[in-house]
């Protein structure tokens, strides 16, 4: 579990002073809401690096692989590459292993693969691709299911035991760390799967990109697809049409509804087509928006909510909204954006604060209820600044990295108007993007005045860059 800092005294300095990267819209009340939280997402970045190393909040250290790897993913590569790097060698074993809570440390691949094609840097790619192969190797032998071909162990975000029903939750122990009930890293869970899965795909990646052996490579994509049509044959509940949560280690099946498992499982491409209408059909939303894991357990209620079950983590909303995003479900992306937006910035929400958990129902902060504790909301939370920021850069903006540049697949909302993002040091060049319009067609793409045929943007471009980009 986690263990808290001492509080620091927080005074909220002018973010333009702290950074370059700024976010503009020309409608006032979006820019009043939607840039103010993105630009405090980016003070939030600088404000809890500690000695070069991004720490999970301001009430925490920077010891979490998967903290370390998200907030590297959703951001802190571009607008951070040295801190970025940094911070994910510092969670490894002499760059050797991937380090920390094992079950879902392989996340620390995807966040590495992201950061090569952000930075382009191969020496950081040649290490990381080493230490991806020892890490997996270790893995697949310590913690590979062989009967169901699924991996074991927690699921992703809830290192505590209030994300879980009972059994595995045994109410005589009172230990909130999850690994100390019983049975606990024999039990398989969908989002953990869902992170190896795509941590496969990124291994295969990485190992075309550096010209390893073509049967080293495939062998990585055909472990991916065989653990995603073992996720489809365990996890998804032809019943309830929609993903299950867990396997416990006697084999029964816990339904609930994992937030994080099913955004990772729409991002990394594991549903098929009926699946993916079948889960926004179904998906069940909290009056604030996707929960943990939905619906609460027995000890739980709307007045005594769970800290890992029942209840809203901002970083499980931004990738929900990205998943909405990516499969054009327009309407819950801007939900889950507006609404992040509002719990940062709003007096008797955030108050100007990326706090770590909401109430679902309130949308006030709240830890929730473990162990007969109610715990602390914690302040200036990196994952939830940075869950907003991937919302921004790859959501509205549609920024997709590619070895070779970024490739623009922007959706604005209606009534946003034009929208800057300003700041931005990609590789050699530093970026001015404008799009106007909205919806999410381009009309056209310009560089620098020039028009080109495709909203592409090669990584050899050095120097001032102005990016316009005009929806239809």
């Amino acid at each position: 579990m986690r263990k808290l800092f001492p509080a620091a005294l927080i005074i909220l300095l002018s973010a333009s002073a702290l950074f370059s990267q700024k976010l503009s819209i020309s409608n006032p009340a979006m820019d009043s809401l939607i840039a103010k939280a993105f630009n405090l997402a980016v003070w939030t970045i600088d404000h809890n690096t500690r000695d070069g190393i991004l720490a999970a909040g301001a009430d925490y250290g920077g010891e979490w692989t998967r903290d370390i790897a998200i907030n590297s993913w959703n951001g802190t590569s571009l607008f951070r590459p040295a801190v970025a790097e940094k911070s994910l060698w510092s969670v490894t074993i002499n760059k050797d292993t991937i380090g920390h809570q094992y079950w879902d440390k392989i996340i620390w691949v995807i966040g590495a693969w992201n950061h090569y094609k952000v930075t382009g840097d191969k020496a950081f790619l040649k290490q990381a691709y080493l230490c991806s192969k020892n890490t997996i190797a270790d893995l697949e032998n310590n913690h590979f299911d062989k009967m169901y071909g699924l991996f074991m162990g927690p699921a992703h975000l809830c290192d505590g035991i209030a994300g879980y029903p009972e059994p595995p939750f045994d109410p005589t122990n009172k230990s909130s760390f999850v690994l100390d009930h019983p049975n606990t890293n024999e039990m398989k869970s969908l989002s953990t799967n869902a992170i190896y899965e795509a941590a496969y795909q990124s291994l295969a990646l990485m190992g075309k990109e550096l010209g390893a052996p073509e049967k080293e490579i495939k062998l990585f994509i055909e472990k991916a697809s065989a653990l995603k049509k073992n996720i489809n044959k365990h996890f998804w509940s032809k019943e309830k049409k929609q993903y299950g949560y867990l396997i416990l280690k006697d084999g029964k099946k816990d339904l609930s509804q994992e937030g994080i498992g099913i955004a990772y499982s729409l991002m990394f491409n594991i549903p098929g087509k009926e699946q993916v209408k079948e889960i926004f059909k179904n998906i069940v939303l909290m009056p604030q928006g996707i929960t943990c894991v939905y619906p609460h357990f027995k000890r739980y209620n709307d007045e005594m909510q769970g800290r890992h079950n029942n209840i809203v983590w901002p970083m499980i909303s931004g990738f929900w909204g990205y998943a909405a995003k990516q499969y054009n479900q327009y309407k819950t992306f801007i939900s889950e954006l507006e609404n992040q937006a509002h719990f940062a910035v709003d007096a008797g929400r955030g108050n100007n604060n990326f706090m770590e958990i909401y109430n679902a129902v309130t949308g006030k902060p709240d830890g929730g209820w473990q162990c007969d504790k109610h715990w602390k909301s914690c302040n200036h939370q990196t994952w939830s600044a940075t869950a907003f920021t991937r919302m921004v850069l790859y959501g509205m903006f549609g920024i997709n990295f590619e070895t070779n540049g970024i490739l623009f697949a922007p959706y604005v909302p209606a009534g946003y108007n034009d929208i800057t993002l300003s700041g931005i040091k990609y590789r050699g060049a530093e970026l001015t993007i404008k799009v106007s319009g909205y919806g999410d067609t381009v009309k056209t793409f310009k560089i620098n005045g020039k028009r080109y045929p495709k909203p592409f943007f090669h990584a050899d471009q050095n120097g001032a860059q102005v990016i316009e980009i005009e929806m239809k």
